[in-house]
């Protein structure tokens, strides 16, 4: 049965609220916007950034505090690129725009061999460009459309191939620390965005003009994630929820807890069982053991 258009009215109105409310709930958790500050958005034409957008600007005209939005496009010159598309929509919508034209296609295309992916050298050649701007028009905040989903296939991405336990902060400080970036998007749903985006007729640009794919391990990550919310919706909540809290002193980074130090009742010596690197032997056997050392080392001698 179709719904009545007062029913999908009703529904969009419940989505744009949560919407509303998990972008704000994020602002003020995380203090992603501040009074004064002038807001980069990144805006590359997919439903994840006309979405940030248009939040941002509802809640722009509501907020207690005043601050800045500047809607930037890198015009990265793929073949077939609808250059007409974004600048058309930013106008009928009002909004402060730039759009910067850099070729960064035939650099991409150059480098990176014929069948290989070439999402990452892309988005680092766009993020230096985009931080470049930011410093020369004195933008306080960077704000990308990654959302909860981004979040979690990140998460995995690092956990099964990169070995570490990390995902995309919703505030990130870049290394030259110049720069702060943010992610408005982060406590909300790819499915809720995609509504979005789909009920406001956004004029969506394809990520698929570069003729790249997405990402083999992502998509499988997509993919596992998917089946996952289908199985028990459930265990994607308690994923994420989980990223936001941590126990340190549950894990083995000895960087973020002192296990060493952990209920010793005397400095740890260095090198007493295991010889710390580039100390010799002489080193070793002269360091002070702690005062259970001996019962302990004794199970090593026979």
């Amino acid at each position: 049965m179709i719904p009545s258009r007062r029913e999908q009215d009703t529904e969009f109105a419940k989505l744009a609220k949560r919407l509303r409310r998990n972008v704000g709930r994020a602002i003020e958790e995380y203090n992603l916007i501040e009074a004064g500050d002038r807001v980069m958005v990144c805006l590359s034409g997919g439903k994840d950034s006309y979405t940030l957008l248009d939040i941002l600007l509802e809640l722009q005209r509501k907020a207690p505090v005043s601050f800045h939005i500047r809607a930037v496009n890198l015009d990265q010159k793929q073949p077939g690129f609808p250059a007409h598309v974004l600048p058309e929509y930013l106008r009928s919508r009002g909004v402060e725009y730039d759009i910067i034209e850099q070729d960064t296609y035939s650099i991409v295309k150059r480098v990176i061999p014929e069948g290989r992916t070439t999402c990452g050298l892309c988005s680092r050649l766009r993020r230096g460009i985009l931080y470049r701007y930011a410093a020369e028009h004195g933008m306080t905040r960077i704000a990308l459309g990654h959302h909860r989903d981004d979040i979690l296939a990140t998460l995995f991405l690092n956990l099964f191939h990169g070995g570490s336990l990390k995902a995309m902060p919703p505030k990130l400080l870049s290394d030259d620390g110049r720069h702060v970036v943010i992610r408005p998007l982060a406590l909300c749903r790819e499915i809720d965005i995609a509504r979005y985006a789909e009920a406001r007729a956004f004029p969506i640009i394809p990520c698929t003009l570069c003729g790249s794919q997405e990402h083999q391990e992502r998509r499988r990550i997509r993919e596992m994630l998917d089946a996952w919310q289908r199985e028990s919706p459930k265990r994607i909540e308690n994923l994420f929820n989980a990223i936001g809290n941590v126990k340190p002193s549950h894990l083995m980074d000895s960087a973020l807890h002192d296990f060493r130090g952990l209920g010793a009742r005397a400095t740890p010596a260095a090198g007493w069982l295991v010889p710390v690197p580039g100390m010799n032997e002489e080193e070793a056997d002269s360091a002070e053991p702690l005062p259970r050392a001996a019962s302990l080392m004794s199970e090593f001698e026979d």
